[in-house]
């Protein structure tokens, strides 16, 4: 088949001119969507706070609808129009209304993150620190998607889904975030993020531009237009150019672990084995694997390590822990374990000694007690009773029937006289007197 025909009939399928809506409408329709005043400003503000507690309670669904009533993506257009027509006046008021817009944005949600209770940064949030050059295509087919859905008729739903892919909030709301927390690095990488997207939505507005041939405005001088031409690639390329590095690394870095699961796989696993990790220890350019079951040979070990240079680690030493090692942690765990029990059972023995000395005490004290309270007694004792020439006292327990509580009652042993032994009477008043002085359930006399 010839190749100008395929050509041919390739530019019909993929022209974009017979779809073109009406040239001066679309530039009245962007240039309009550049100001930021009255309600613009007001949307622009609520959805931030919007965006904001989205990202503050990690909510998607929440973000997404911030993303949808934005309003920053006009000025972000009207300036890759203002460039792609040569409208200095127009790129001259999308900028201006542009840095108004992101510092309102920025300031807004900085306040928001220094009242809020809710201080953690959640993944919606860590996620907009560290952009890569796939943020870069992201926001570049989104820009284009956007400025061929403006110019064409059949708009359809087009717009809505740029502003979701292309992401604008979300990293001025985490910008936010890093100067209220403090985090200059969170800073940095979402306001990035916010630059990469707004440079590439403008450069992709700008290439659909020229694509559809809209009427360029011309320049004073043809020195000027290179220069515009100039600045307009460099900015491209130093915006590009940090992303790059960070994509590269990120690549680099899951080429390397992929590497090592096939390593893994292919090298060491055997029926009865299992491995339990595989850390990689950069400084010491080691390959830890923790295995447990069938003993991995040191034949199987050796092999494995002569192959490491070709799953892209040379230089890297292997080292497996299994078998006996394995075996020694677990000895050491139960023998640790065995000596907390001991510990414990030590502790709870201590606890039963010192409850029952506090017993014995209480019970010392009470025998001691009635000791010094019969040698109080005695002078009264004589008094009142002239021939009791001696009293003891001491406590006694007896157990009540049908019940589990137990009587408390002093025992007292008077020496009297063979011959004047105290009567019935003098017995019961001794009795009664004893009662009064001394606090006990009852009171049994007995003489001697």
């Amino acid at each position: 088949m010839d190749i100008n025909y395929m050509i041919s009939k390739a530019k019909v399928y993929f022209n974009l001119m017979p779809d073109k809506d009406d040239e001066q409408g679309i530039i009245d329709q962007i240039s309009s969507g550049v100001s930021f005043r009255g309600a613009n400003l007001w949307v622009l503000i609520f959805a931030i706070f919007i965006a904001s507690l989205g990202l503050n309670v990690n909510s998607t669904a929440v973000i997404i609808g911030a993303m949808l009533i934005s309003p920053l993506m006009g000025p972000i257009i009207g300036m890759g129009l203002a460039v792609g027509i040569n409208d200095l006046e127009l790129l001259k008021r999308a900028a201006k209304n542009f840095s108004v817009a992101t510092g309102i944005s920025v300031l807004t949600a900085t306040i928001y993150f220094i009242i809020t209770p809710l201080g953690d940064a959640q993944s919606e949030l860590l996620a907009r620190t560290s952009p890569t050059l796939y943020d870069v295509l992201i926001a570049f087919c989104g820009g284009a998607a956007g400025i061929i859905a403006l110019c064409t008729r059949g708009k359809g739903n087009v717009i809505p889904g740029v502003a979701i892919a292309t992401a604008l909030m979300p990293p001025l709301c985490t910008a936010g975030y890093g100067l209220a927390t403090g985090h200059f690095l969170y800073f940095l990488g979402a306001f990035y993020l916010f630059f990469i997207n707004t440079v590439f939505i403008a450069l992709a507005t700008y290439c659909g531009v020229r694509l559809m041939h809209f009427q360029r405005h011309e320049f004073a001088s043809a020195d000027l237009a290179i220069k515009a031409r100039r600045l307009i690639m460099g900015i491209v390329v130093v915006t590009m150019l940090p992303a790059t590095v960070v994509t590269v690394f990120i690549v680099r870095r899951s080429i390397f672990e992929n590497n090592v699961r096939k390593f893994v796989k292919t090298e060491l696993t055997q029926p009865g084995t299992q491995i339990i990790s595989s850390d990689v220890e950069k400084d010491s350019m080691q390959l830890r694997i923790v295995a447990v079951g069938r003993e991995i040979t040191d034949v199987m070990q050796a092999s494995a390590e002569r192959h490491m240079e070709l799953y892209g680690m040379k230089g890297y030493q292997l080292r497996i822990i299994q078998g006996v090692q394995t075996d020694s942690i677990l000895t050491l765990n139960n023998r640790l374990s065995s000596i907390n029990t001991t510990r414990e059972a030590d502790r709870q023995q201590l606890l039963e000694l010192s409850a029952k000395n506090t017993t014995l005490t209480n019970r010392l004290e009470g025998y001691t007690r009635y000791e010094s309270m019969s040698a109080a007694l005695r002078p009264e004792l004589k008094v009142l009773f002239p021939q009791v020439s001696a009293i003891g006292l001491a406590p006694m327990a007896e157990s009540v029937a049908d019940s589990a509580r137990q009587a408390h009652f002093v025992m007292a042993l008077v020496t009297t006289p063979a011959s004047h032994r105290l009567s019935v009477s003098e017995r019961q008043m001794l009795h009664d007197w004893l009662q009064a002085r001394i606090i006990a359930d009852s009171i049994l006399v007995v003489e001697k």
